[in-house]
């Protein structure tokens, strides 16, 4: 397969792998959410389970513009935002596993690899300035938590699947009212589902962030 890489020693920007990850996401969570019909009684007439799908979606068109890019300074800094997310995937990834129910750890574990994750777009950041300026380290950060966030969602995805395989019937939907109302298995499931948009919605805006905090430390390094 070929690799997306800038030069010798860079890092691959694996926008077929990423974007691949994506479309399995995205299938995991149709067949999740059947019956379709019934997703307007989520709250917000369904905005809950539309999030995370239209997340998905733009993620697949963005991985293909973004990772496009024949520029050598920006093919080096997005190398680093993958391997940097890569590690930011495996953070979040425990933080489900480890911190969201059924797991029992407290909310310092949580807090702690949150700000792990954070701490690694952070370095995306630094690495993607170093390869050519501040905005360099922005675009790393951001990739690094968007590749991060998809593996967030899948793991997020899996656990919400393993944890309940077959489709929601139609009771639970209807007896649905709110978080503190209604089928323990639904309320759970929104959480999920709240947790995979954070992951991809939230996570690229303060992995941008931090980025381009980390970015204007390191001025630019000629090779």
């Amino acid at each position: 397969m070929k690799t997306d890489a800038s030069g010798p020693g860079a890092a691959p920007i694996l926008r077929t792998p990423l974007i691949l990850l994506a479309m399995a996401d995205l299938a995991a969570l149709a067949m999740r959410l059947r019956p379709w019909q019934e997703l307007p009684s989520l709250p917000g007439n369904g905005t809950s389970a539309y999030d995370p799908a239209i997340c998905l979606l733009a993620y697949m068109v963005l991985m293909f513009l973004i990772a496009g890019t024949r520029k050598k300074a920006r093919r080096r800094a997005l190398g680093a935002g993958t391997m940097m997310g890569l590690l930011t995937g495996a953070a979040l990834a425990a933080e489900v596993m480890l911190v969201r129910p059924p797991a029992t750890q407290t909310g310092y574990v949580g807090i702690g690899l949150l700000s792990a994750a954070g701490i690694l777009c952070g370095v995306a950041g630094l690495r993607g300035a170093r390869a050519g300026g501040a905005a360099l380290g922005l675009v790393a950060g951001l990739w690094s938590a968007m590749v991060g966030g998809l593996i967030g969602c899948a793991v997020v995805l899996a656990q919400i699947n393993l944890s309940n395989a077959g489709p929601v019937s139609l009771n639970p939907w209807k007896q649905y009212e709110g978080l503190a109302i209604g089928n323990q298995a639904v309320q759970s499931l929104v959480h999920s589902l709240n947790a995979a948009t954070a992951f991809l919605l939230i996570g690229p805006l303060i992995g941008g962030a931090v980025g381009l905090i980390f970015a204007v430390m390191a001025p630019p390094q000629k090779d």
